[in-house]
This record gives structure tokens, C-alpha cells and sequence, in this order.
């Protein structure tokens, strides 16, 4: 099985670094799969959007991501996102309130994390 090195990281720290055998992210182009072998590419990842890594024990991981770039190289994909949080992390309850909010960005933030929680329950890649 072919892999290649992925690492999610934010400001605020590394949320997961290892091997997977894909990694997809919403960019501003649109969402891209990387695949072991890809050639080298920078993109700009929306605001609201989800990153995917699926690792090479078979484990989907979904996260929701607030802008930052994806850079892929020959042998890696990093992902610099102004933040991120794990969909199995996201309040539901909190995220759902967001969505009644008179702030634009709130609401937005909490469709982004609600979609990235809807990947994960899915199992998408």
C-alpha cells in the first residue's frame, strides 16, 4: 500500500502527524484528494471547510478547519490551518446554537464544524 506523510498542524499546535494513503481538503480551487505521488502543490483552504486523512491502519479522520494553506510536496502533505478542531471533538450543542447567531462568522464556523462532524459520522474520505 502506497503512503505518504501527512501533518495537520494550527496555530495552536500539532493535531496529527503520520502516515496516510489520502488526504483531501476544501480549497479555494476546490476540493483536492492528494494521493501518494501527487505532484507539488500550494493551495488556500476555505474558511469553514474540512480536512480528511485517512491513515494507513484504515481510520478516517475528519477535521474542521478555519483557512490556512495545504502544501504538498513529493514525499509530504502539510496542513497550516489558522485552526483546527477534531469533528469528534465538536460541541454539538454549541454548534448548533451558533447557527441562530446575528454574527455571519459564527454561523458559518458552527455549519463548518456540524459538516465536518456529518463526514466523520459518514465515514467519508
Amino acid at each position: 500500500m502506497a503512503e505518504i506523510t501527512a501533518e495537520l498542524v494550527a496555530v495552536d499546535g500539532r493535531l496529527w502527524a503520520g502516515d496516510a494513503t489520502l488526504v483531501s481538503a476544501q480549497t479555494t480551487e476546490g476540493e483536492i484528494g492528494v494521493l501518494p505521488g501527487h505532484q507539488p502543490f500550494l493551495g488556500q483552504l476555505v474558511d469553514n471547510g474540512t480536512v480528511t486523512i485517512k491513515t494507513v491502519g484504515g481510520e478516517v479522520l475528519v477535521a474542521a478547519v478555519q483557512g490556512g494553506f495545504l502544501s504538498v510536496s513529493t514525499s509530504k502533505v502539510t496542513i497550516l490551518a489558522d485552526s483546527a478542531v477534531w469533528a469528534s471533538d465538536v460541541d454539538t450543542a454549541e454548534a448548533e446554537a451558533g447557527l441562530t447567531s446575528d454574527d455571519p462568522a459564527v454561523v458559518a464556523r458552527s455549519e463548518g464544524a456540524l459538516r465536518a462532524q456529518r463526514r466523520a459520522k459518514a465515514g467519508v474520505s
